[in-house]
C-alpha cells in the first residue's frame, strides 16, 4: 500500500528535492510576471464590464463616464504599483503588506492585514475559477449543468501543478499568460488600426441592444448619481487584485531580488493598464452593452431578454468587433480567456502559501505551514488553501456574480495599513538619515506612499459602502475571526514556550530512585517474548509482567504455562471482575506511583506492525487506548515494541538484511576465528 502511494506521490508531483537545490527553483522576471500577475493582467476579462454593468442603472447616457473612471483607476493603477516598488527595496524578505503593518504599526495592525489578506487570496482562487467554469460553460452544456464539480476539479488540478514547485508551475503558466497578453494587445492594435487607417466601424454583438435605464436618467443626481459612479469605480478596483502578491513573493525572485520584484511591478503595471484601457475604449467605441439586470433593461431583436440570459463577455464581444464573429481571432482570445481566468488563481497558489509559511514562523498559524514538501513548495499552504476554495465553490454554487462582491474589499485593507506603514516608516529613517540625496529619495518616497494611502483609504471606504450589503459582510466578518484564531494560536504557543523555557531558577529533575518495569502480557507469543527480553536488556530495578483475568480458564492456563516455560520474570495477575482491560492496569500503575512516588514506572506494551489500512482495525486497539490513557499519568513512560507481521514488509521478494545484534554466532565459532587469525 505504502509503494502505491509512493509511486502515486511520485508521478503526480515528482521526485523529491533536496534542500540544497532552493536556489534552483529561484525564477527570472520572465517566469516571475505570470506566476505572480496572472490575476491582475486576467481582471480585464471582467473589469470593465463591471464598470458598465453599474452605469447601466441609468441607461447607455451614463456609458459617458465610463472613461473617466478608467482614467481614475489607472491613476490608481500606477499608485498602487509605485508604492509597491517601494515595499520591495524596503522589506524584500517576504512579508509584504503584513511585515510592513506588523513592523510601524504593531501586531494588531499586522493580523488585521494578514487576516484580509487570506481571504483575500481564497476568494481569488474561487471567483477565478468560477468565472473560467462561467466562460465555458456558455459553449459546452455540460460544464454549465455541472459547474461546481468542474469548478473543484480545476481547483484540484490547480493544486497539483503547484506542488510540483514554484519553477516547475510556472514554465506551465507562463505560456498561455502570454499568449493572452499577446493576443489582447495585438486585438487592441489591430482595432484602433482599423479604425485609424481604414476608417472602419467596429460593432459588437450587443450593439443593436436596446437599454432601458432602471431610473430615470434625468432624475439620477446627486447622492444617487455619485453612489452609482463610486460603485462603478469600486467595481472596476477588481482590476487591482493581486498587485500585492509580487512583494509576498520577492524571495522566490533570482538575485537582485529586489530589483528584479520591482522591474516585474512595473512591467505588471504597464501591461495591465494598456490592455484595460484598450479594451474599455474598443468596448465603448464598438457599442457593446450590458445591464444590472439584463431580463429587465435589455431589449433583444423587439423582445426582452430571454429568461436566464447573462451578459456576454466583454473580451470576446471585443474580439467580434475586431476580427469578426467566429473568425480565428476571436476564437482565439475566447479560448485563451477561458483559460486565462482559470490560471489567474496561480497568484493565491503562490501569494497564501508563503503568507502562511511566514505568519507561521512567527507562531500566528500552526508550525505545519513553515515546512516545505518534497519539492520545495509550501505544501500544507496549497492545500489548505485549495481546501478552502473548494468549499466557497460549494457554498457559492461557483456562481462569481455572487462571490464577486465579497471580492476587494480584504486587498484594500492590506493596501491601506501598508501604505501607512511605509510613511512611518520613511519618517522613522528620516530621523537618523543626514545624508541629503538619502534624504531626497526617502521624502519622495514617503510622498507616494502617502498618497497611496489616502487614495486606497478612500477606495476602502467606497468598496465597503457600495458593496456591504451585497455580500462584502462576510469578508468584514470573516477577517475579525482569523484575526482572533490568529491570536488564540500565537496565545498557546507563548504559552507553551514559557512552561518549557529553562529559568535561572529552574532545578534539574532528580535522578527516579528506582524504575519499575512493567510488561503487559495477553498470551504467550513471539511479541510477547520479544518485550520481555527487551525489557531486560534495559536493566530496570524492578521487573514484572502483568495481565488481566477476565476469564479464570484462560487466566489459569496463562499461569500454567508461564510457568511451564521458566519465564524468568514473575507474572502478576489483575482481578478484572467487570470485564475490562484498560482500567485494571491503570489502577495498578497509580496504586504503584502512589507507594513508591520517587520511582518512575515504565510500561513496555508489545504491538504488531500491519501492512494493510484494515489490519489496523483488527489488532493494537487496546494497546491504543492503553497509551493514550497513559501518557496522561506524570511519572509514567510508555515503551512500544514493535512485532513485524509478513504483510508489514515492504521489500517482498527480497532478502532483507538482518539488523544488528539480529544474529548471533556460536561462541566456538567464534574462537576458531581467532586461532586462524593469529595463525
Amino acid at each position: 500500500m505504502a509503494k502505491v502511494t509512493d509511486l502515486v506521490k511520485r508521478v503526480l508531483v515528482g521526485r523529491a528535492l533536496r534542500s540544497g537545490q532552493l536556489h534552483e527553483q529561484l525564477l527570472p522576471k520572465r517566469i516571475a510576471l505570470p506566476v505572480f500577475a496572472s490575476d491582475p493582467l486576467s481582471s480585464v476579462a471582467y473589469a470593465p464590464l463591471e464598470i458598465l454593468v453599474a452605469l447601466s442603472v441609468a441607461g447607455v447616457a451614463a456609458y459617458h463616464f465610463a472613461p473617466w473612471i478608467a482614467v481614475a483607476i489607472v491613476v490608481l493603477m500606477f499608485t498602487v504599483v509605485a508604492s509597491y516598488r517601494q515595499t520591495v527595496h524596503a522589506y524584500p524578505s517576504g512579508g509584504g503588506d503584513y511585515e510592513v503593518a506588523m513592523t510601524n504599526l504593531g501586531q494588531n495592525a499586522g493580523l488585521t492585514v494578514a487576516s484580509a489578506l487570506m481571504v483575500d487570496y481564497v476568494l481569488t482562487v474561487a471567483v477565478s475559477v468560477s468565472s473560467g467554469v462561467d466562460n465555458i460553460g456558455a459553449a459546452i452544456p455540460f460544464v454549465a449543468e455541472h459547474k461546481v464539480g468542474v469548478a473543484v476539479s480545476m481547483v484540484v488540478l490547480l493544486t497539483v501543478m503547484n506542488l510540483r514547485g514554484i519553477r516547475e508551475s510556472g514554465g506551465i503558466f507562463a505560456i498561455p499568460t502570454y499568449a493572452f497578453v499577446v493576443g489582447v494587445l495585438g486585438m487592441i492594435a489591430w482595432g484602433f488600426f482599423r479604425l485609424g487607417v481604414f476608417g472602419d466601424d467596429l460593432t459588437a454583438p450587443s450593439a443593436d441592444f436596446e437599454l432601458h435605464a432602471e431610473q430615470d436618467g434625468s432624475a439620477l443626481a446627486g447622492l444617487a448619481l455619485a453612489f452609482m459612479l463610486l460603485r462603478a469605480f469600486s467595481n472596476g478596483c477588481a482590476a487591482l487584485t493581486g498587485v500585492e502578491a509580487i512583494s509576498n513573493g520577492v524571495p522566490a525572485f533570482r538575485k537582485p531580488k529586489s530589483k528584479n520584484a520591482a522591474t516585474t511591478l512595473a512591467l505588471m503595471g504597464v501591461i495591465a493598464v494598456s490592455m484595460f484601457v484598450g479594451v474599455i475604449a474598443l468596448a465603448l467605441i464598438s457599442g457593446v452593452k450590458a445591464a444590472e439586470n439584463p431580463q429587465e433593461q435589455l431589449i433583444i431583436d423587439g423582445q426582452p431578454a430571454p429568461p436566464g440570459y447573462t451578459n456576454e463577455a466583454i473580451l470576446p464581444q471585443v474580439a467580434a468587433a475586431v476580427f469578426g464573429h467566429d473568425s480565428t481571432g476571436f476564437v482565439f482570445i475566447s479560448a485563451i480567456t477561458a483559460l486565462i481566468l482559470f490560471l489567474a488563481a496561480n497568484t493565491a497558489f503562490n501569494g497564501f502559501p508563503v503568507l502562511g509559511s511566514i505568519l507561521a514562523q512567527d507562531r500566528y498559524l500552526p508550525r505545519q505551514l513553515h515546512t516545505r514538501g518534497d519539492r520545495l513548495a509550501f505544501s500544507n499552504g496549497i492545500v489548505l488553501l485549495s481546501g478552502f476554495a473548494c468549499l466557497l465553490i460549494f457554498v457559492f454554487n461557483a456562481n462569481p456574480s455572487a462571490l464577486v462582491h465579497l471580492y476587494i474589499v480584504g486587498v484594500f485593507v492590506s493596501f491601506t495599513l501598508s501604505q501607512i506603514g511605509m510613511v512611518i516608516h520613511w519618517t522613522r529613517l528620516l530621523k537618523t538619515e543626514t545624508d541629503r540625496q538619502a534624504r531626497r529619495h526617502m521624502i519622495r518616497s514617503r510622498a507616494i506612499n502617502g498618497f497611496g494611502a489616502v487614495f486606497t483609504g478612500l477606495v476602502l471606504v467606497v468598496v465597503l459602502v457600495t458593496k456591504f450589503l451585497l455580500g462584502a459582510w462576510i469578508v468584514v466578518l470573516a477577517m475579525p475571526v482569523l484575526f482572533v484564531l490568529m491570536k488564540g494560536i500565537r496565545g498557546h504557543y507563548d504559552h507553551v514556550a514559557s512552561e518549557l523555557e529553562i529559568t535561572e531558577d529552574y532545578e534539574p529533575t532528580m535522578l527516579p530512585a528506582r524504575n519499575h518495569a512493567i510488561v503487559l502480557v495477553s498470551k504467550i507469543h513471539k511479541p510477547t517474548l520479544r518485550a520481555l527480553a527487551y525489557a531486560r536488556a534495559t536493566r530496570p530495578s524492578m521487573l514484572e509482567a502483568v495481565t488481566v483475568g477476565v476469564e479464570g480458564d484462560e487466566a489459569r492456563k496463562l499461569q500454567d504455562e508461564w510457568e511451564r516455560r521458566g519465564i524468568p520474570v514473575p507474572l502478576k495477575m489483575l482481578d478484572s471482575p467487570y470485564r475490562e482491560i484498560t482500567q485494571p492496569i491503570l489502577d495498578y500503575v497509580k496504586h504503584l506511583r502512589r507507594r513508591s512516588p520517587r520511582d518512575v514506572v515504565t510500561v513496555f506494551i508489545p504491538e504488531y506492525v500491519v501492512g494493510h489500512w484494515w489490519e489496523h482495525l483488527l489488532h493494537n486497539q487496546s494497546a491504543l487506548r492503553l497509551k493514550a490513557r497513559l501518557l496522561f499519568k506524570p511519572g509514567v513512560m510508555v515503551t512500544s515494541v514493535p512485532w513485524q507481521l509478513h504483510s508489514s514488509d515492504r521489500l517482498k521478494g527480497r532478502p532483507e538484511p538482518f539488523a544488528p545484534g539480529a544474529v548471533r554466532r556460536p561462541w566456538h565459532q567464534t574462537v576458531k576465528e581467532e586461532e586462524q587469525l593469529k595463525g
